[in-house]
């Protein structure tokens, strides 16, 4: 059996700078990955099967437009291949929620089935593949801190990021990311990159705050509990940025080390049981 880790992806800005004729956004944003998130397990078989489990398994279908499998047979397509694989997704981050869960578990299922067929397709190809799929498989598929621009097809490097950590937080409320965009409202932002490393979190915070995410206001407007979970991050102690991410309902704070993240985590989770919260390292 092999496994693959679909890493939790975070925006930690998220510009939306214009609009393709084809009504898709344009974007500009700085996506990291943190160290959590969902796991795809293969092992070889006859024919093509899915399994899911884990806490938010039961609000995924396990038919063909499940994306793990859309991912299965595009790669089968493209390197030809003939065998099957028996694919075990272990669901922990919830549904809907703007860490990139469904991308990332299409990345990480390409990469474990690469390595069981034994099939190496050209770079370009792959990447080709993965846009089909979703806008943030390309950057799932590439597992690193970079700008993204375009509708999540251009990938660019960062200047190198300081270690931090961050804490999650859902109130596990799902928020479209189709609905989201549908209700935003407003001019389009600027670019908003830089080419200088920060130095430490606090500097990296600094420059995230002449910053933001676009896609909140109308996140919030939707679901205004969104608005209750930047308050309670923005309230502990010790966080250097409150934010949400993606088109939501996920929010993070971003901390100076995990000790502190996990602290306030401790302290939402014991006012808002219900919620799901997760402290975890900025992958580097």
């Amino acid at each position: 059996m092999i496994t693959s880790f679909a890493r939790a992806k975070i925006n930690l800005y998220l510009h939306v700078v214009g609009k393709r004729a084809d009504g898709y956004h344009l974007l500009d944003m700085l996506v990291v990955f943190a160290e959590t998130g969902d796991s795809i397990a293969v092992a070889p078989a006859a024919d093509l099967s899915l399994s899911i489990d884990g806490p938010f398994g039961k609000g995924l279908g396990t038919g063909p437009d499940n994306l793990v499998l859309r991912a299965t047979m595009a790669l089968r397509d493209l390197c030809r291949v003939t065998a099957g694989a028996r694919i075990t997704l272990t669901k922990n981050l919830p549904l809907a929620s703007g860490i990139g869960g469904g991308s990332a578990d299409a990345a990480a299922t390409l990469m474990a089935l690469m390595q069981l067929w034994n099939v190496t397709p050209e770079r370009a190809a792959l990447f080709e593949l993965a846009a089909r799929l979703g806008a943030d498989v390309p950057i799932c598929l590439d597992g690193r801190a970079s700008f993204v621009g375009g509708i999540g097809e251009e990938i660019a490097p960062v200047p190198a990021l300081p270690a931090g950590a961050l804490l999650l937080v859902n109130p596990l409320v799902e928020t479209p990311t189709p609905a989201i965009f549908k209700a935003r409202q407003g001019a389009f932002s600027a670019p908003a990159r830089w080419s200088s490393a920060p130095r430490d979190a606090a500097a990296l915070a600094d420059l995230l705050s002449a910053r933001k995410n676009d896609l909140a206001e109308p996140a919030i407007r939707l679901a205004p509990v969104v608005a209750d979970v930047l308050a309670e991050i923005d309230a502990r102690e010790k966080r250097l940025l409150a934010r949400m991410s993606g088109s939501g309902a996920t929010c993070f704070g971003l901390f100076a080390n995990l000790a502190d993240a996990e602290a306030a985590r401790d302290q939402i989770k014991a006012q808002h049981p219900a919620w799901w919260a997760v402290a975890a390292e900025i992958s580097r």
